[in-house]
Formats: structure tokens, C-alpha cells, sequence
């Protein structure tokens, strides 16, 4: 077993960082994160403007990959849950707390502090129990494991803002927007977002099914508390590789910055291709095939896939595992950098029905240089034209609402 991430000495950034309540502050000096942070969030609302297609290879997503299903979702105590909160509210938070099912808004996500407009109702600050009235509507969607992982996120903001004195009114445990789209019910589409600092949540109800992306999750402290079962699967994973199927897999050996081109290095980014504005992205497969796996390794492959999605109730749990089966052959797997006990690395799983990206980064609040593994950036896409439950939203609308 590989060791858990430990700390090589970091502490806060002697840099201070232009960030005020969430936001980018103006009036600050602008470093170059700060603009690394406004060149990803531009394609966010340009991306939104446009007709949405979803994450493809070639441009054009494939067809018959979704279709409806009784997954078992509790879909009347979540629509309970979503009213509850939305009657808790003000009318002025009620108005700014739901959004229509197609505003763009829904695409309006990022993980670096807000540039573009906000949307929805800040948790932040709200009263004690409309909070948590909130935080009801995600634990009734999603799994125990996930709703643990969700709150350690959010808890872990706020302790990097302990840990780096003098952004208390940012890295915050509930410093997140959280949005209702459309109107919820136990029949109609609708869904939620929680949007913020490493944790980004797109829900799309359909009676009893559910899609959860896209989504990110990710911590600069203390990274062994969500993320060491992904470090685990992935380094065992890449242990059991012999030297030709390494080679196929790994396109870098290392992702210290002299080691990587710039486009790969960047202080935002990283070596992520699929984060917040990428909802068109055009990205051909890469790396090693499931079909040129053993059996051993293709179960070692089945569990690298397994954290990102214990986030899922048990019913749409067991549907995306089936998905994730059926398309096991076409999965590829992209690797970059080491898998020594605690070196840092990327990869990415790409097939028909997922993405997933993992990284680790160089430090934002902290002052380490090179990426570590305890600063840690995931995201979860459904390629093919269902994020947000885009396609299961189309073939609603034409088999319900033919006007």
C-alpha cells in the first residue's frame, strides 16, 4: 500500500491573494494566478452562450448511450427537502434561490473565486436553520459516503482559512451558492447546484434517476481526509501495469513544472482538461485501453473508478456502475508522473459513459512550488451530452411535451 499524502513542509503563502468574501477583489494587486483564474473563468459564460453539446471526442456526441430508468431515488423526500428550503426563505433569497430549468446559469460553475456574476443564495449567510434546511436537499440526493465527503470538503475550506491567517471572510465552511432549477417535483425534471472553493455539485432529478455532474471536489489541506482511497486505487493500479502497457498509459513520467510543458503546468488548471467552461470540449481518447487488461487489472480499474462514484445513492449507484461495465472495453486510462509512496500524479478515465480527472497542484494559499498530494483537484463528467442531464432532459421534453 502506498503511503498517505504527508506535508513536505508547507506553510501559507507570503503572497497575498486577491480574494475578499468569495470573490476576486479588484482593488488588490492582480498576481499571475489571478489571471490564470480570469482566462478559465471566460470560457465559462461564453461556453454557456452556446448550444450545448457535451464533452465529445470528435464533436459529435455518440447516441443510445441514455435512456431512462427506475434507479430507486427517494425523489419525494428530495422535492421535499428543495420546497422546505425554498418556504424557509425570504422572498427576496426565494426569488434569487431558483432559477428555470434551462437558465444558463447552470453552467455558470467554477472552483477558483467567483469572477462572473453569482447566482443562487450564498449558505453563508443565511440563518443557522435555513443552512442546514439547504444542506437537507443534498443529503436527501445523495449517499451517506457522499454527504461525508461534501461536508469534509466544505470543513476543510474553512480550516485552510484558519491555517492561512487573513482569509477568514473566504475560505469559509459554508462560503457556497446553492441553487434550485426548475420547479421541484416528484415527476418533472428540476435540479440543484452547490457551487464554491473546491466543490462544485450539478443535480439533475427525473422522478426516481439522477445525473451528479459535472462535478468537482478538491482540497489544498490536509488531503489524506478525502482522498486517499483515490491515491490507493490509482497507484495499485499503475503497479500492476508490466512496461508495454505502462508505456501506452503514461504520457508523462513526472508533473514537476520544469518536467511538462506550459499548457500543462498552469497555476489554475493544472493538467485538468475538463473543469468549469470545458462543457463542449472536444477531447479524443488517450492512454491505455480497458480491452488490453487482464482481469486482475480490469477489477483494479473498476476500483479506481469506485471513489468517484460513491457519491450516488445506492439505486444510481449500481445504474452508473452498469453504464461504466458495459463500456469497460473502450475505457482508456492517461497517466502523468510517478506512483512512488507519495509522489504527486494525474490521470484521467475517459469512455463513452465517464470522465474522471484527478490531480495534484502546486500550492494557491500555501507556498509550495510543486504539486503535492495534499492539494488535490478531482472532476466528474458524463460525456456524450448528459451533464447536467442534458439528454435525459431532451428525450423528456419529446416524449412528454411534444408542443
Amino acid at each position: 500500500m502506498p503511503d498517505l499524502p504527508v506535508y513536505r513542509g508547507a506553510r501559507p503563502s507570503a503572497v497575498r491573494r486577491p480574494f475578499r468574501n468569495g470573490h476576486i477583489d479588484p482593488t488588490m494587486p492582480l498576481g499571475p494566478e489571478v489571471f490564470a483564474a480570469v482566462s478559465e473563468a471566460a470560457p465559462v459564460v461564453r461556453t454557456a452562450a452556446e448550444p450545448f453539446v457535451g464533452l465529445t471526442t470528435d464533436g459529435t456526441p455518440m447516441s443510445g448511450l441514455f435512456g431512462f430508468a427506475d434507479e430507486g431515488l427517494p425523489v419525494a423526500a428530495i422535492a421535499g427537502a428543495a420546497l422546505a428550503w425554498l418556504d424557509a426563505l425570504d422572498a427576496d433569497d426565494r426569488n434569487a434561490a431558483q432559477l428555470p430549468i434551462d437558465a444558463i446559469e447552470w453552467q455558470h460553475w467554477i472552483n477558483a473565486f467567483l469572477i462572473f456574476p453569482e447566482h443562487g443564495v450564498l449558505l453563508d449567510r443565511l440563518a443557522p436553520a435555513q443552512r442546514e434546511a439547504a444542506l437537507r436537499v443534498v443529503a436527501a440526493t445523495v449517499s451517506a459516503a457522499g454527504m461525508h465527503d461534501i461536508r469534509t470538503a466544505m470543513r476543510l475550506n474553512a480550516g485552510l482559512g484558519e491555517f492561512c491567517a487573513g482569509y477568514e471572510d473566504t475560505l469559509k465552511e459554508y462560503m457556497y451558492w446553492f441553487t434550485i432549477f426548475g420547479e421541484p417535483s416528484e415527476t418533472e425534471p428540476w435540479g440543484w447546484q452547490l457551487m464554491g472553493h473546491h466543490l462544485d455539485l450539478n443535480c439533475f432529478v427525473r422522478g426516481p434517476q439522477l445525473v451528479l455532474t459535472p462535478s468537482f471536489l478538491g482540497t489544498e489541506y490536509e488531503g489524506h481526509e478525502l482522498f486517499a482511497e483515490h491515491i490507493r486505487a490509482g497507484v495499485e493500479f499503475m503497479r500492476s501495469l508490466d512496461g508495454p502497457q505502462r508505456d501506452r498509459a503514461v504520457a508523462y513520467p513526472s508533473i514537476r513544472n520544469a518536467d511538462l510543458p506550459p499548457h500543462l503546468n498552469g497555476p489554475i488548471n493544472g493538467r485538468h482538461v475538463a473543469g468549469a467552461g470545458q462543457d463542449n470540449l472536444v477531447l479524443p481518447y488517450h492512454g491505455l485501453r480497458g480491452d488490453s487488461l487482464n482481469a486482475g487489472q480490469r477489477q483494479l480499474l473498476r476500483d479506481l473508478i469506485a471513489p468517484y462514484l460513491r457519491v450516488l445513492p445506492d439505486g444510481s449507484l449500481q445504474a452508473r456502475q452498469a453504464e461504466v461495465e458495459r463500456h469497460i472495453d473502450e475505457t482508456h486510462l492517461l497517466w502523468m508522473g510517478g506512483w512512488g509512496d507519495g509522489e504527486p500524479f494525474y490521470y484521467r478515465v475517459h469512455s463513452p459513459v465517464i470522465v474522471v480527472e484527478y490531480d495534484n497542484h502546486s500550492g494557491v494559499f500555501l507556498d509550495n512550488d510543486e504539486p503535492e498530494t495534499y492539494h488535490v483537484h478531482t472532476i466528474v463528467r458524463t460525456p456524450n451530452g448528459n451533464d447536467y442531464g442534458k439528454d435525459l432532459l431532451a428525450r423528456h421534453y419529446a416524449r412528454e411535451h411534444r408542443t
